[in-house]
């Protein structure tokens, strides 16, 4: 049957100084560098036929990495985007906290759906899914296909793929950097979580 790994990009400065990302562009650091070199054999090892990524710049350079360990061209798609998260994007969470309070707190218990300037978790599982049924359908048959994501945005569209409630995003926990999960195609057409915030062995 068909398999799915999404990864998580690689550390960026902006990841270690606790700023929000979302969909501005930020570049991965010497420490994503060194964890997208790292973790490249391993899935080079797991034989992938397509490698699809994020077109956001810190996801872009992690399935570079990834693909020339590969020998796979990666195939940027915007589908996999992180959420956005309009005005609060580029600021520190400590300044989010002193300007927002009551915002904030809906941001760090990962309560999105209610900020105002925050992208829908349904809008995000709904290009996120698609984007994975495309994916899914351009593999032949025992083919794996890697999908080069981020952390908010892969909980959002792993739950909404495996047909859970989105309150099971929660349950999950956060994706480390350049962790993967791993998922596997049923006989009945479903999906079964394989894996889950699979670090480098």
């Amino acid at each position: 049957m068909r398999r799915l790994v999404l990864l998580r990009h690689g550390q960026t400065a902006w990841n270690a100084e606790h700023r929000i990302q979302g969909q501005i562009d930020s570049t991965l650091d010497e420490v994503g560098l060194a964890q997208a070199a790292a973790v490249a054999p391993v899935v080079a090892a797991l034989r992938p036929a397509l490698l699809w990524t994020s077109d956001l710049a810190r996801a872009r350079r992690t399935a570079e990495v990834v693909g020339e360990a590969c020998g796979l061209a990666p195939v940027a798609d915007e589908r996999l985007r992180e959420y956005s998260l309009g005005r609060w994007e580029g600021t520190t969470h400590a300044e989010f906290a002193a300007a927002d309070p009551a915002d904030f707190e809906l941001f760090r218990t990962g309560r999105w759906d209610e900020l105002p300037d925050s992208e829908a978790p349904e809008a995000v599982a709904k290009r996120f899914t698609a984007c994975l049924g495309d994916l899914v359908d351009a593999l032949g048959p025992d083919e794996l296909g890697v999908a080069v994501a981020h952390g908010a945005s892969i909980r959002t569209g792993l739950v909404a793929w495996l047909g859970w409630t989105p309150a099971a995003a929660a349950d999950l926990g956060a994706l480390t950097n350049c962790a993967r999960v791993e998922l596997t195609e049923r006989e009945d057409g479903g999906w079964t979580l394989a894996a889950y915030n699979i670090l480098i062995p």
